[in-house]
């Protein structure tokens, strides 16, 4: 192991952010975790992190609305997709795929993802 690899391992920290039947399907929480601003997402029951920061401009991205949205059609029908999948930027609408932190509008931007894992029979860790 490299003394590089070591140092990142060494700096990697945990956080014990709250119990799964805290955050029900479709709500966030959004908390301070060792200086940095993070968005605590449960979509559809799957847990997600994100840096509460907007690739785009700098907005408080996970204050948005999560949502879905319509999805390009050359027929001229409405194709609705993402849904509750998507946190959209209160600043300029920019949209992000919440799993992933993919940005629609551009895809060279990506919002800073963070994992999780829920531990010890219902807490959910944010990793750092």
């Amino acid at each position: 192991m490299t003394d590089q690899v070591a140092k990142k391992r060494r700096s990697h920290k945990q956080f014990v952010v709250c119990k799964v039947a805290d955050l029900s399907p479709g709500q966030r929480k959004i908390v301070d975790l060792d200086g940095k601003c993070i968005g605590l997402f449960n979509i559809k029951g799957q847990f997600y992190a994100l840096l509460n920061y907007c690739p785009h401009n700098g907005g408080a991205l996970c204050q948005g609305p999560i949502t879905g949205t319509a999805l390009p059609t050359e027929d001229y029908e409405f194709v609705y997709s993402y849904e509750e999948a998507l946190v959209r930027c209160g600043w300029h609408g920019w949209e992000f795929e919440i799993a992933t932190g993919k940005c629609l509008v551009d895809t060279k931007l990506k919002a800073k993802t963070y994992q999780v894992t829920v531990e010890n029979g219902g807490d959910v860790v944010v990793h750092i």
